[in-house]
């Protein structure tokens, strides 16, 4: 039986939860939304979240609310998804790519070199699930004199009155820094429920809203909603029973949660301590079979303070290049093991490569990259078949390089 890389979990309980909406009558955005942004708000630690239909929109939305526009950069890792960039370019600013630590989340020392009177904002990446060095990067946004390079444009970037932290946390729902939750570390943070998450809605998103008192959260919740819906001041649920008459304030975007993705998201919040349960175990028994070989090395997903939403395993093999790594994966592909690597450094993808990004610059980055295999690790993979990929790893990697 093949073994898949990372198949939602999706059961009797998710399917009596849709159904129940399906019933219901009501399936766009609605009862069953707002409840789910008031329960991530809780679990995570926050007095606001809005959900939508992707990360990418979060990331997008919170740019453009800050004023992020043409002529601004945006600081980010060369190691992360291409959705981290791709918003930056879509407001017409720059993405300034930065290096990583050994740990695959980005250099705060190299962020404090990169920083202009241009920079706007951070985008830190929790690749894998670990959190970045938050403290760090917050003391660093705020620190005199990066104060003093940044130049506002607009009311909300006078307001704060420096650099945005803007979190991509998509892929660590549930980890944690110094006893805190991703969602309450950055000043805002977005979330993806995307299928092959650890918490999914089949497609989905949330932001969640942290930041200083000196902004109204309220006013920017319902900003967001305005602007998620085409800049339209009443979604549908609010205009039924007669309360029809809106308006439309600006040219917004559609990207609204359904109640249907949010009945999925209520179910996996609510088990969610058990799937983290699983995936550590998951985590643990890799580490203990494959520390036996020097060739690889573990990731880091519990230590200083920092904890893992245990979202991926990226197992990296010392002395390898990128093509015997490629070979290894091809070995393990034909034992009917699906592996995968997580990410193609976006200096390497042809839109950015052409832009005239050059993954030299990011030695590290590279390094990682070309070494990494991500491992499957899901809620329903069993012991028996969490052996079989250890033995297929083992075998592949001993075939290729012989080192074992």
């Amino acid at each position: 039986m093949p073994i898949p890389f990372s198949p939602p979990r999706i059961d009797e309980e998710n399917i009596a939860a849709v159904n129940e909406v399906l019933r219901s009558g009501w399936i766009t955005t609605g009862p069953r939304t707002k409840e789910f942004e008031r329960q991530i708000s809780d679990y995570c630690g926050v007095q606001h979240t809005i959900c939508l239909n992707s990360a990418t929109a979060g990331l997008e939305l919170a740019l453009r609310w800050f004023g992020v526009q043409e002529g601004d950069e945006v600081i980010l890792p060369a190691y992360t998804y291409c959705a981290s960039a791709n918003v930056i370019a879509h407001c017409g600013a720059k993405p300034v790519m930065v290096d990583i630590n050994d740990d695959f989340t980005i250099d705060p020392e190299k962020i404090r070199a990169a920083i202009t009177p241009k920079t706007k904002a951070i985008i830190p990446v929790d690749i894998a699930g670990l959190p970045c060095h938050y403290d760090e990067i917050m003391q660093l946004a705020q620190d005199e004199s990066c104060r003093k390079l940044f130049t506002p444009q607009t009311e909300n970037q006078q307001k704060l009155g420096r650099v945005l932290v803007l979190s991509d946390a998509a892929h660590s729902f549930g980890a944690q820094y110094k006893n805190r939750r991703t969602g309450s570390l950055a000043d805002i943070t977005v979330f993806s429920f995307h299928a092959v998450k650890n918490l999914t809605t089949a497609e989905g998103g949330a932001v969640c809203l942290h930041l200083p008192d000196t902004f109204d959260e309220d006013e920017i919740y319902h900003y967001l909603c305005r602007i998620s819906l085409h800049g339209q001041s009443k979604d549908a649920l609010s205009k039924t029973f007669g309360n029809w008459r809106y308006d439309v304030y600006e040219a917004g975007y559609k990207c609204n949660m359904t109640d249907i993705q949010a009945a999925i998201g209520l179910v996996e919040l609510n088990r969610y301590a058990e799937n983290l349960q699983r995936r550590r175990a998951i985590f643990q028994r890799y580490s203990e079979a494959l520390s036996k070989y020097s060739t690889f090395q573990l990731p880091e997903y519990e230590m200083n303070e920092r904890i893992s939403s245990y979202h991926i395993f990226p197992l990296r093999i010392h002395d390898c290049t990128e093509e015997e790594r490629n070979r290894i994966m091809e070995e393990i592909f034909q034992h009917g093991v699906s592996v995968n690597v997580h990410f193609i450094p976006l200096p390497m993808l042809t839109f950015y490569k052409n832009s005239g990004y050059s993954i030299e610059n990011y030695p590290k980055t590279y390094d990682n990259y070309s070494r990494e295999i991500s491992l499957p690790v899901y809620f329903t993979l069993t012991n028996d078949q969490v052996e079989t990929v250890i033995e297929m790893v083992i075998q592949a990697t001993n075939k290729v390089i012989t080192k074992l």
